[in-house]
Parts: structure tokens; C-alpha cells; sequence
């Protein structure tokens, strides 16, 4: 989990996570890095027991409601196996100045990476009652919204609202907790 002060105590029960790309870079501008986030939450159902109630997926940040099993040992997978594929795919489409930026942001303390995808921890937040649930689930669904990127949730492709709109989704959802 990095040198977070957040801590996970309840690591089987839902959770609101931040992820956040370093220093703000606009990753998730091209479809290929959000299919990355998305395969991966895919994978991590079926792997990890990963419970999906709602997510957003920004340029530059991703925002979650989950759980698992072994929150935080998913948050480990998630983050390292995503970061591994996005850079991947930026060397691949030879994308020079993000790749440079993730070297210069890098954290001192990563001598042995020289590249770092993710800023460090997830900012998990226990969710203890279904008032706070369904309040994260709002503000989730409705950043695109305020960010003035769409008129109505629904229509931010890469997000659960739609879900909860009784349409097909791109990552399964549970819609009780």
C-alpha cells in the first residue's frame, strides 16, 4: 500500500478507492489504456473475488466501490499488473513525452523501477453504512457530469452508471451490498 495513511481494517467489505496516476498524466485518453483497467477488473473478479459495485474512469484517475477477499492483496495485483501494461503500451506506440514524464516524477524511493505508472496507495475508505454507499456511488457516477464532460452520467462510456440505468455496462456489477 505504499506510505498511505490510509489503512484497510475490514479488508472482505466495500471500500471507496482512489487510483491516481502520477503526477496527473492523461493515461486513459486512449481506449487501449481503459481496456487495460477494464480487462483487469474483469480478470480480478474471477481471480481475486472482486466485487465491482461502481466505478468512473477519468483521464487521469480511476474512481472504485469494491471489494474482495483480500482488499488490499487486490489493489496490489491491480495496480501493479496495469502498470506493467500500460507501459507496455506506451513504448509500444513509442508515446516519448508521457514516458519521459513517468521517468522525471518517478518517486526517489523506486531505485529499482525506472518508470512509475501509479502515484502511491489507493486512499481506500471504509463504507459502513448504505447511506454512504449510495452517496459514493453518486459522486462516482457523477464526476464526468461535473467535470462537464457529459450532460448525464449515463452517457460517460467508461463508468457503471449506466448499470444503474438498467443498461449494459462494460464490468459486471453488484448491485447489492
Amino acid at each position: 500500500m505504499g506510505r498511505s495513511r490510509y489503512k484497510i481494517y475490514e479488508p472482505t467489505h466495500p471500500h471507496f478507492i482512489t487510483c491516481t496516476i502520477i503526477h496527473w498524466l492523461p493515461i486513459f485518453t486512449r481506449k487501449e489504456s481503459v481496456q487495460i483497467i477494464i480487462d483487469c477488473m474483469k480478470f480480478l473478479q474471477e481471480k481475486d473475488n472482486l466485487k465491482v459495485y461502481a466505478y468512473v474512469i477519468l483521464e487521469n484517475h480511476l474512481h472504485m466501490l469494491v471489494s474482495s477477499d483480500d482488499l488490499h492483496k487486490t489493489m496490489q495485483s491491480f495496480k501493479q499488473y496495469t502498470a506493467k501494461q500500460i507501459l507496455e503500451m506506451l513504448k509500444k506506440e513509442n508515446v516519448k513525452t508521457i514516458l519521459e514524464q513517468m521517468m522525471f516524477y518517478k518517486k526517489a524511493n523506486h531505485k529499482e523501477k525506472t518508470y512509475q505508472v501509479w502515484e502511491e496507495g489507493y486512499q481506500p475508505k471504509l463504507i459502513q453504512d448504505d447511506k454512504t454507499m449510495i452517496q459514493k456511488i453518486n459522486y462516482i457516477h457523477n464526476n464526468p457530469v461535473k467535470r462537464g464532460y457529459v450532460d448525464e452520467a449515463k452517457h460517460w462510456r467508461y463508468s457503471s452508471a449506466r448499470d444503474y440505468e438498467d443498461m449494459e455496462g462494460l464490468v459486471k456489477i453488484e448491485r447489492f451490498w
